[in-house]
């Protein structure tokens, strides 16, 4: 035990020192995490042997709530009012047509059965919150908070449906497709719960803790704990209802950040810190969970998916969902290059593979590779697109001065 603490401790330990090296190189920190992650694990000099994909799944999903839950903390009630719509339309119409159009390639191109193509789709159509609210704040790139806005919301809202798809198409790719209205309308029913019961969950589950914690005479100390345990506590209960969890408890830490009536520098300070610990404990198992040598058997057919992904997938579901709503041409060229993807996807391929089916670790390690290309690609180059595009504020506001 004390060895596995010594351990644990220092690799933890060692990242902290090296977000100012990540900052200076502009290189994303979860991708060094994940880097740790794999030299620690079978391939490479740390040997670790940690193939439990289940128990990475459970270990993934709460570490991703509490992500979720200190994203949800630090989002004002201000972003909602340029930003509601937007976020909306990608995070549903959006992650269709990305699962669409990486699922028609996929098949076509790659031949994946088409069934299995769009579940492939499916899986990488999400933007990753943990990894969106990261690296666009380790970034500074200081773009207009209507640009901004749409990317954090649209990746707390849209995991409802990516996982609606991934466990629809699971259970087609198992099972066969429906065969009934009935069964079609269990997979409506089933998406409904899941939005219904997680904004329902969220909303009325972050009052009640809101007014309970408003109400309690505790240590300062002790207010971040509670705050964090009653958040868990909700995702818990509405997963156990068959609602979205992980969007529950990103509403309740929006509001708590809204309504609390105490000061939050304590919550806020102690969830930033756990954020940063919780995302690095992520990347560090998903790092554990993948053989690199594995990686190199079919790395062809997963870096033309994320090619697609990020230059034509992503950029056709901007222009479909919010290209008419108003958003400047550059605004539209930066929203279509940062859909980051991380963690989420990453979990959600876990989950056919525990299912009793067809799918293998394969799959795991293609949607691993996707996500590795776009923390390379895309979390490398955001503030440099930015300043390419002239996004920041002081040169939005200039341009304005000017035309006035």
């Amino acid at each position: 035990m004390e060895l596995a603490i010594f351990l644990s401790s220092v690799v933890v330990f060692a990242t902290f020192t090296l977000m100012p090296l990540a900052r200076r190189s502009g290189a994303p920190i979860l991708l060094i995490v994940l880097g740790i992650g794999m030299l620690l694990g079978v391939d490479g000099p740390g040997g670790i042997r940690f193939y439990s994909f289940q128990t990475g799944f459970d270990l993934g999903s709460i570490a991703l709530a509490i992500i979720l839950f200190a994203g949800g903390l630090e989002t004002e009630r201000g972003i909602f009012h340029n930003a509601r719509s937007s976020s909306v339309m990608m995070a549903t119409l959006g992650v269709l047509v990305t699962a669409l159009v990486v699922g028609l390639f996929a098949s076509v191109v790659i031949g994946l059965p088409p069934i299995v193509g769009l579940l492939l789709g499916a899986t990488v159509a999400s933007t990753d919150a943990a990894a969106t609210f990261l690296l666009i704040q380790q970034s500074k790139a200081g773009i207009s908070d209507r640009v901004k806005n749409t990317l954090v919301l649209e990746s707390g809202l849209n995991d409802p449906m990516a996982i609606f798809l991934v466990v629809s198409l699971t259970a087609i790719v198992n099972g066969g497709p429906p065969e009934s209205l009935q069964e079609v309308g269990g997979f409506l029913i089933f998406l409904g719960t899941q939005i219904g019961f997680g904004l329902a969950g969220g909303i009325l589950g972050g009052r009640a803790l809101t007014f309970i914690i408003d109400r309690m005479t505790l240590p300062n100390g002790t207010y971040p704990a509670m705050a964090l345990s009653g958040a868990l506590a909700i995702y818990a209960f509405v997963a156990l209802l068959g609602g979205s969890g992980f969007l529950a408890v990103y509403i309740v830490g929006i509001i708590i950040r809204n309504r609390l009536r105490r000061p939050l520098d304590n919550i806020l300070n102690f969830n930033e810190a756990l954020q940063w610990i919780s995302q690095m404990a992520l990347f560090l198992m998903l790092g554990l969970l993948v053989a690199p040598s594995q990686l190199l058997e079919d790395i062809g057919p997963a870096l033309a998916v994320a090619a697609v992904l990020m230059f034509v997938a992503r950029p056709l579901a901007v222009m479909v969902s919010i290209g008419w709503m108003g958003f400047s041409v550059r605004e539209n060229v930066f929203l279509s290059w940062v859909g980051l993807r991380g963690a989420v996807p990453v979990l959600l391929a876990i989950y056919p593979v525990v299912t009793p089916g067809p799918i293998t670790i394969q799959f795991f390690n293609s949607v691993f590779v996707i996500v590795v290309v776009s923390l390379v690609a895309q979390g490398w180059t955001i503030a440099p697109l930015a300043n390419l595009l002239k996004l920041k504020e002081k040169d939005v506001a200039l341009e304005a001065d000017i035309e006035t």
